[in-house]
């Protein structure tokens, strides 16, 4: 297993190798709306909802949603604390109704049963040895009438990408579609929410820096523990893609937002 999805400690301690991969869909995304706009227009939030975001990593999602409903209560829990105070510290200063951190794990939370409005986990199932777990517990907390919303990747998520990192011996493949994908997303969320939306962000990346898929890359293992002879073979590969893409590299994008209703 890549330590993408595996060593969440020595990963997510703070967001800096987490930034790493950040950069690429930050600076490179073609689409109409970027990706936490796009799904912060999704989400059915009303005014004066109390609000769990979990796995909350730095808290981007919310600095980045645009124009949100008044008074909002947020609570942000993450496994690592370093994680949620850096979440907190960028959050506070944002107009919600109140801002609360609490370290938390979300296989485990330490709420209390029909606490919140709503629960988003955005990109984080997939670190969960048992995802279906994760939903139940954030069934629980969610009140009657409330909504989980649920983001991941699909199984083709930026291949052409993860063809380069076979180098390293790692599967031509999006580690995180892999671990929790579209299929084990909507049937996790099905069988505990009876019925589920599902909608697709519609993106693509269009990279112009090699250095760029060489830093994001090699930022968690194997990558980020490969020989000086794994690194110069990846720094070949990364140029071959370029020069056959005549100096870009395209790439086509998976990211999807799944949504369950508790039922009142």
């Amino acid at each position: 297993m890549s330590s993408i999805t595996a060593g969440n400690a020595e990963q997510y301690g703070n967001s800096r190798k987490l930034a790493a991969r950040a950069r690429l869909n930050s600076q490179y995304t073609i689409a109409e709306i970027g990706w936490f706009p796009w799904v912060a227009r999704q989400l059915p939030l009303k005014s004066g909802y109390r609000v769990l975001d979990v796995g909350c990593g730095p808290g981007w999602f919310w600095a980045a949603a645009g124009e949100l409903p008044e008074k909002l209560d947020l609570t942000l829990s993450d496994f690592s604390p370093g994680m949620v105070q850096e979440a907190v510290e960028r959050c506070q200063p944002l107009p919600f109704a109140s801002v609360t951190g609490q370290q938390a794990d979300a296989s485990a939370l330490p709420f209390e049963d029909g606490s919140f409005d709503a629960v988003i986990a955005m990109h984080m199932l997939y670190h969960l040895p048992d995802p279906s777990g994760g939903i139940a517990e954030m069934y629980r907390v969610l009140k009657p009438g409330g909504f989980l919303a649920v983001t991941t990747n699909g199984a083709g998520n930026m291949r052409a990408l993860y063809a380069l990192t076979t180098v390293f011996g790692s599967p031509p493949f999006d580690p995180a579609g892999a671990a929790f994908g579209y299929d084990a997303a909507e049937r996790i969320m099905r069988a505990q929410f009876g019925s589920v939306t599902m909608t697709k962000h519609p993106a693509r990346l269009r990279v112009t820096e090699p250095e760029d898929v060489f830093l994001a890359l090699t930022s968690y293992p194997p990558g980020e523990t490969a020989d000086e002879a794994q690194l110069a073979a990846f720094q070949d590969a990364i140029n071959a893609a370029f020069q056959a893409g005549n100096g870009v590299l395209e790439v086509s994008k998976e990211s999807g937002l799944f949504i369950g209703r508790k039922a009142p």
